[in-house]
């Protein structure tokens, strides 16, 4: 007695699907198939039997074999993380989600190796990745700065993230510091602020200028005069609170636009000694959304996301189209919902941050 459909299904679930196998369900050749499941079938297979072979593989389980792929292709379908301390790192932690989230929708695997900012490790690691034959890396940094390829990494296709590479040679994703610094500025503003104190960093690094060049931007398109009075660039561990006090008891601004968290809790300190409201005396707007500060500090915390999951999965999207050709990277999306916006200027693109409203600014 011959079996039925769902007969044969359930067997054919007990083992591997192959090719052969969506061959015969979907009436076509294996070369077709394979050309559909390599994301080879571009101008070659109509798009309605594509679409028909996918659906039918996804149906039936279908698993690439990955060893008989990279003996076939010379590819290993793993990709190279190598980061300064990112992985260990709670709050920037979800650069590498967003990396992995993206390299498990493409099929592939990837493989991370944490440095700790020692250049010794960092060429023993990628040496060692270079062993499992990694297709490409990324190269992903703690926070945004210029920086300079590895010379371990010549050769590779690689994208850098959270940085820029100095060279200008490999593809590189950062936020937008200067727009998150214009649409902090732009958000006081909007809620009626006039005297807005920009209480930054002494930091030499790029973010800093990028941010006070985004909130002269946002005073300059309201009319509003920049005054280098209400600017206050502090550091944690020196003068930051008496800074924070100063502001509240000589500058009283209207509006306060925090570089980062971290300084938001030097004004929120300064003004709970002070009895000054914030979000109804001050509004206070920041940059980060470090849930440990955040879920903390009472008015709730108006900040701006930086966008780390959304870096790591463009750039993987990159990477992969780098190694597989924009047609195989088209369909990507996110399971999160979250939107990649951002602007390019040849190999850099720069990423929004958004805005997480809270209870900080007076409505």
């Amino acid at each position: 007695m011959a079996q039925s459909s769902t007969t044969q299904r359930v067997n054919r679930s007990k083992r591997l699907v192959s090719i052969k196998d969506i061959a015969k369900e979907t009436g076509v050749s294996v070369c077709t198939v394979s050309l559909v499941m390599n994301n080879k079938d571009r101008n070659r297979v109509s798009k309605a039997v594509a679409q028909k072979i996918r659906e039918t593989a996804k149906d039936m389980g279908y698993k690439p074999n990955s060893v008989a792929r990279s003996l076939r292709t010379s590819k290993s379908n793993t990709l190279g993380f190598v980061t300064d301390e990112i992985a260990t790192t709670p709050y920037a932690g979800r650069v590498l989600q967003g990396a992995q989230d993206a390299a498990r929708k493409l099929g592939y695997i990837l493989l991370t190796a944490n440095t700790n900012n020692d250049a010794d490790l960092e060429n023993q690691e990628i040496t060692a990745l270079r062993r499992y034959n990694v297709d490409g890396f990324l190269y992903a940094m703690m926070y945004h700065r210029k920086v300079d390829i590895p010379e371990a990494l010549e050769g590779s296709p690689t994208v850098v993230v959270d940085s820029e590479d100095a060279a200008g040679k490999v593809p590189s994703i950062y936020p937008d510091d200067e727009l998150a610094g214009y649409d902090a500025t732009k958000r006081l503003i909007q809620a009626g602020c006039r005297r807005i104190v920009y209480y930054g960093t002494e930091a030499d690094i790029i973010a800093q200028g990028l941010r006070f060049e985004g909130y002269k931007r946002a005073l300059a398109e309201s009319g509003i005069p920049f005054d280098d009075a209400l600017v206050v660039n502090v550091l944690e561990m020196t003068n930051a609170a008496d800074e924070a006090a100063r502001v509240l008891d000589e500058i009283k601004p209207d509006g306060i636009f925090c570089f980062n968290d971290v300084r938001a809790t030097f004004i929120y300190e300064a003004a709970r000694e002070r009895g000054v409201r914030i979000g109804a005396d001050v509004s206070v707007i920041s940059i980060d959304n470090q849930p440990f500060i955040t879920d903390v500090l009472k008015p709730s915390l108006t900040t701006l996301e930086l966008p780390h999951y959304e870096m790591g999965f463009e750039a993987i999207r990159q990477l992969v189209g780098m190694l597989d050709g924009d047609e195989a990277v088209k369909d990507l999306k996110s399971d999160h919902g979250v939107a990649v916006q951002g602007h390019r200027d040849g190999a850099e693109m720069a990423l929004r941050c958004r805005v997480i409203e809270r209870d900080s600014i007076v409505s």
